[in-house]
């Protein structure tokens, strides 16, 4: 199984969703799992970013980084200033692809939001998002959200965007959900699936990325839809724009 995880803008939870799944998947007898983070920015090459966290969290699993920048920028704007070569596609849908048939369960997890260009192939290729990795891989895309005022707006144009290149969000996570909710974000719970037409499969207590990993582990599978499967890949890989197929 390959799920895409994706979000609504930075800093909505998507590294605390990711490794929520795998505990949720570890828990309903998932033996192998992989993560694949196709760009990581804002960290030195010694220091530990959103896989180490992952693994923090959700205990050991394979992970795969396929490029990383020091400056806490868009990744390609960060390869740009860098001097570092742009990220493949081809080397993305490679990396997804060894993790899947080596793993029972492979989730690749984003950066920032939806449109966010992982590397700018220029001409009329267009930027590389993580649509074409989810379009490459045949992966079902859910979307971390906030819960916060302006959700309703930001998820909504995210699921239009997803549905642009003629992918499905397959669900919702909203992250960082407070103790002692506003009436907005009460509210938001209830209507991003009413706005976005897709179902929130689940929602993140704020503050869980403190637990430690036992305790992360415990509880991770209850912030879920219990009746929550993702769908299997599709077997068909989606155009790009303007017909290009896969960069090599």
């Amino acid at each position: 199984m390959i799920l895409v995880v994706t979000g609504t803008s930075t800093d909505v939870g998507k590294t605390i969703a990711t490794a929520a799944l795998v505990a949720r998947a570890r828990s309903r007898g998932a033996a192998s799992i992989a993560v694949v983070k196709p760009a990581q920015t804002g960290v030195a090459a010694d220091e530990p970013a959103d896989l180490a966290q992952v693994q923090r969290l959700a205990g050991p699993v394979g992970a795969i980084e396929c490029a990383r920048y020091p400056e806490p920028l868009a990744p390609d704007v960060a390869a740009r200033r860098a001097g570092a070569p742009p990220l493949e596609r081809g080397e993305v849908a490679a990396a997804v692809a060894t993790a899947a048939a080596a793993n029972d369960v492979t989730i690749v997890e984003g950066a920032g939001g939806v449109l966010v260009r992982l590397a700018d192939t220029g001409g009329d290729a267009g930027p590389l998002t993580i649509l074409d990795v989810a379009a490459d891989a045949g992966a079902p895309i859910v979307v971390v959200c906030s819960p916060s005022l302006g959700t309703l707006n930001h998820t909504e144009l995210t699921v239009g965007a997803i549905r642009a290149r003629g992918l499905e969000p397959v669900g919702l996570i909203v992250g960082s959900f407070p103790a002692d909710p506003d009436l907005a974000t009460a509210c938001n719970v209830e209507d991003l699936p009413r706005v976005t037409g897709v179902p929130v499969i689940g929602t993140l207590p704020e503050g869980v990325g403190d637990l430690t990993r036992d305790e992360f582990a415990q509880r991770a599978p209850s912030w879920f839809d219990p009746a929550w499967v993702p769908p299997p890949p599709t077997d068909r890989r989606m155009p790009r724009r303007h017909d290009e197929g896969v960069r090599q």
